[in-house]
């Protein structure tokens, strides 16, 4: 499989996670009202949302990446040959 291919099995999952998860956050969590070590975070709520997004794809591509790694090392365990 080539490294493009096997980037976007990754990645594409994670993205499709990630915007469910903004959706489910943020459908409970009012941006403006975050606050950090007892201050407003002070962004505004597309920045919030930018940032809760990207936080929450590099999450999820970590997840899929493991896996993809897992999956591999047990694929060489068996001479490259994955039955599974």
């Amino acid at each position: 499989m080539t490294g493009g291919r096997l980037l976007m099995r990754v990645a594409w999952p994670a993205f499709l996670a990630a915007c469910l998860l903004e959706a489910l956050v943020f459908a409970l969590v009012d941006p403006l009202e975050l606050h950090w070590s007892g201050t407003a975070l002070g962004w505004s709520r597309g920045g919030v949302y930018t940032a809760a997004f990207f936080a929450f794809w590099s999450i999820s591509c970590l997840c899929g990446a493991l896996t993809v790694l897992l999956e591999r090392t047990r694929a060489d365990e068996r001479g490259g040959i994955d039955t599974a």
